[in-house]
């Protein structure tokens, strides 16, 4: 059964919220080591895998743009399985945007972490 429970940031798993951390700072070498060796990111339809894939995502995606994160929303899906609701305002196109970020984990890693539109 999937449970959804709206969560303040620092209850979230420390993995997550870590990530999360270094992924605003734009710390792509912190944000990987949260990543498994073989973890896939997922964003806007484009699949990367693997340490140097999501790695080089992780150091180069928005580096065109300035924007601002914060964070709206988080929930628990169920133990492995976190979301992560993000307001970008900033010079993209469209200027300004809701994500989800979907996390899901395997021994304390980030095995996936699929990139989405928030739903309206």
């Amino acid at each position: 059964m999937t449970q959804h429970t709206d969560l303040p940031s620092d209850l979230l798993p420390i993995t997550v919220g870590q990530f999360f951390a270094a992924h605003i700072a734009r710390d792509a070498d912190t944000a990987s080591s949260f990543l498994t060796e073989d973890a896939v990111i997922v964003d806007q339809d484009e699949t990367l895998r693997g340490r140097e894939e999501t790695h080089a995502f992780l150091r180069d995606a928005g580096s065109e743009f300035e924007y601002t994160t914060e964070q709206i929303g988080a929930h628990r899906v169920d133990d492995t399985h976190w979301v992560l609701t993000v307001r970008l305002e900033g010079t993209f196109p469209g200027g300004a945007a809701e994500l989800d970020y979907r996390f899901a984990l395997r021994d304390d890693l980030i095995a996936e972490l699929v990139i989405a539109n928030h739903p309206a």
